[in-house]
């Protein structure tokens, strides 16, 4: 490469938010960071750009910034503005269109009016003082009224779409993947109920942009740093173009790739997206709505929606298929496949990991987890703080 590292404090390898966050509060502390980005563009899964239609467009999927955090609400704010937002979002139950997370207009849909009356009663009654549920609780309910509602809902919605997404039957995920999406006890129609809410005025791009204009931050793109990062795990040490590293080393990406799968690939799940335009105004009553049992595709996004955009006669929706990432074929990693075979396997690669002292691993792949994106910006505020 045309530059020395010597230049250099902090070697960060990607540029999403967990990268891209270190390398912000590194830099306000003096440090001279190189960020090494192997897209051809910044921000990772959360770029955006206007289309052909003059829609601002997620082109990793829909993106919402949703937090209970203060800190972290109070740091990205910092650098942009940042609009109130509520993500309202619907599902196709065999050709009816309920709100998601359920809620109880999802029971008058699906129930006669003296049944429905009966089964919010008895979900008031049972779960007396809480706003939600899961649906893991409702199915191990000993109501047998209610049980049956979750079971409904199971088969209509969370069995084919976890199937169709995940690609293995839910039996086999990690129950805390169940577990995002609950069942609301109420009329509330909302994706989330966190205190913050928005997306950024002018697009997540430009939020990146500004996270990442700093004096001390150098942002390579088109960079594969795997071509000239060597981890050895036996001796303890990084070398960048064949000379020992004891600078930290920020990794974000794929910790199986890093460690040349030594034990063999960690399984993600990818996503393709199709993209078209519809001369109509709207095309769907919701932002995102789902589709369990479509062939092929989980859900379609009108973007002219997420956020609201005043565009006339003209809509873009993305309908989104998802696949098996194998990390050959070109597809993106997008989230990783929480099984307790696979999470047994990345412990081993966490515990090699941790023998590098110089090495630390933050992010959705790398920590092979599925983080919200402030749980990403949380998560590397800790990685952060631990960098010497």
């Amino acid at each position: 490469m045309a530059y020395s590292m010597e230049a250099f404090d902090v070697l960060v390898i990607g540029c999403g938010f967990c990268g891209s966050v270190i390398a912000r509060r590194q830099a306000e502390k003096g440090k001279k960071m190189l960020v090494l980005e192997r897209r051809s563009h910044i921000a990772g899964n959360m770029f955006d750009e206007y289309d052909d239609n003059n829609i601002l467009v997620h082109r990793y999927g829909p993106h919402t910034f949703h937090t209970n955090i203060a800190a972290v609400y109070t740091f990205i704010t910092q650098y942009g503005e940042w609009d109130d937002y509520v993500l309202k979002c619907a599902t196709d139950l065999d050709g009816v269109l309920s709100p998601v997370p359920f809620n109880f207009e999802t029971i008058d849909l699906l129930y006669e009016k003296t049944d429905a009356t009966e089964l919010k009663h008895r979900l008031r009654k049972r779960y007396s003082g809480r706003e939600t549920v899961t649906i893991v609780e409702l199915l191990e309910c000993e109501d047998v009224l209610i049980k049956k509602y979750a079971e409904k809902l199971f088969e209509l919605d969370y069995r084919p779409y976890t199937a169709k997404q995940w690609g293995v039957e839910p039996k086999d995920i990690l129950p805390e993947v169940l577990r995002r999406v609950p069942v609301r006890l109420s009329y509330v129609n909302a994706y989330f109920d966190d205190e913050y809410q928005c997306v950024p005025k002018h697009g997540y791009t430009r939020f990146f942009e500004n996270l990442l204009d700093h004096n001390n931050i150098q942002v390579e793109l088109n960079t594969n740093a795997l071509d000239f990062l060597k981890a050895d795990v036996d001796s303890g040490q990084i070398s960048f173009n064949g000379k020992h590293l004891d600078i930290p080393v920020v990794y974000t990406g794929a910790l199986d790739e890093l460690l040349e799968y030594r034990y063999g690939r960690l399984p993600y799940r990818s996503l393709r997206f199709d993209y078209q335009t519809k001369n109509i105004d709207s095309f769907q009553g919701s932002a995102v709505t789902a589709y369990p049992k479509a062939k092929g595709y989980t859900r379609i996004t009108e973007y002219k929606k997420l956020p609201l955009q005043d565009v006339a006669g003209v809509t873009t929706v993305a309908y989104e298929y998802p696949l098996r990432s194998d990390g050959e074929a070109g597809d993106e990693p997008y989230y990783p496949i929480l099984t307790e075979e696979n999470t047994s396997v990345y412990e081993k690669y966490k515990r090699d990991a941790e023998r590098i002292q110089n090495l630390f691993v933050c992010g959705r792949l790398a920590d092979y987890q599925y983080y919200n994106m402030d749980a990403a910006v949380k998560r590397a505020f800790e990685v952060e703080n631990k960098i010497i």
